[in-house]
């Protein structure tokens, strides 16, 4: 391995939509520079936070058509069965909803929680409520995909806006193929991620279990299972 190689991995690398806030954030702490030095240094303070926030690191995905894999770094906030809200087209039988909410110190890039294909991808205008209260998930702002898995039918990913989060990024488009642990989309400053799965899932986490996008196993589709392959993304 090369020196340069070897200082790549050290790193974790900031995600493209992250540059110009970066950016931004460097330039306002230049000029409070030329007020008071005091006032750059707490200004690089925050140039290194908001590098922070828009980090994305690789990650370790179990390879199993059977697994459900996190969609967003974060604390479980929900396990619950419920009706699907209507917008998704997922019927009106209960599905297993699992909750994964973001703070402002969490990785927000979202990966995809199955493999399979987008069969649908929805946009709802909003509220931008506090998150973790349960009806965010159908009075704030959010974005929805549909994922048709090739095993289990299809399956439920919605980012939802908070109270500071004000964009959600989605660059997963309507028959695109996704990979389970691959990046579909990223929120701005807070939010939460719901994950709508067939009542046949069974849950693997708890409320206020620490999740890891692309890694953490959410819940899983029949039991005994062997080992499990990984694959580094």
């Amino acid at each position: 391995m090369s020196i340069f190689d070897s200082v790549r991995n050290a790193l974790v690398p900031v995600h493209r939509e992250g540059y110009r806030f970066v950016a931004a954030f460097f330039g306002v702490s230049v000029l409070l520079g030329f007020i008071a030095d005091p006032l750059f240094w707490i200004g690089m303070v925050l140039t290194a936070w908001c590098a922070y926030f828009f980090r994305d690191p690789e990650r370790v995905t179990p390879l199993d058509d059977d697994l459900v894999i996190s969609p967003a770094d974060g604390q479980v906030s929900s396990v619950v069965r419920m009706t699907p809200p209507a917008e998704l087209g997922l019927g009106d039988d209960e599905m297993l909803r699992i909750s994964v909410f973001m703070n402002v110190f969490n990785c927000h890039v979202n990966r995809a929680p199955m493999e399979g294909q987008v069969v649908r991808k929805i946009y709802s205008r909003g509220s931008f409520l506090n998150a973790e209260l349960d009806k965010a998930s159908t009075e704030n702002e959010r974005s929805a995909i549909v994922i048709e898995t090739e095993r289990h039918g299809e399956i439920g990913v919605v980012q939802i806006a908070g109270l500071v989060a004000r964009r959600i990024l989605c660059w997963a488009e309507e028959g695109e193929e996704l990979d389970a642990g691959e990046r579909f989309g990223l929120i701005r400053f807070g939010s939460r991620l719901d994950v709508f799965l067939p009542a046949a899932a069974r849950p693997l986490v708890s409320v206020g279990q620490t999740a890891i996008a692309g890694e953490t196993m959410l819940a899983e589709f029949g039991s005994d299972k062997g080992p499990v392959v990984s694959r580094r993304d």
